[in-house]
């Protein structure tokens, strides 16, 4: 199995076996393990349609490119995403360094000024 294939479903959900899964497309499972994976995809909607998708598919060569494509894009909107994240925090704290000093020099002169007036 191409382990590339593994990789479009998440591996944040450890209930489910994804190359479990892989093996039900092709066919590959026993009775009983069908019966399993069928059970979650009667437990699970996403599961449902995951394994529809898949099945629908023709091409099952043209499955392991999509797979790819998908996870590429996937993985671009991620950076990119991520990127402009970092570059707000970027400015969200030279704001806050900025706003800082000038307080801090405010307090400073407020102090000078009223310690001049009181002698």
């Amino acid at each position: 199995m191409n382990y590339d294939l593994l990789k479009i479903l998440s591996d944040s959900n450890k209930d489910i076996d994804n190359q479990k899964l892989m093996d039900y497309i092709a066919g590959k499972l026993s009775a009983e393990e069908k019966h399993e994976v069928e059970t979650w995809m009667a437990e699970s909607r996403f599961m449902d349609d995951a394994v529809e998708g898949l099945e629908s598919v023709k091409n099952k060569a043209a499955l392991a490119s999509m797979v790819d494509q998908l996870n590429q894009d996937l993985l671009k909107r991620i950076n990119k995403k991520k990127s402009r994240q970092e570059k707000r925090k970027l400015k969200e704290h030279l704001w806050i360094y900025y706003a800082i000093v000038i307080i801090l020099f405010l307090i400073v002169i407020t102090w000078y000024v009223l310690s001049r007036f009181k002698s």
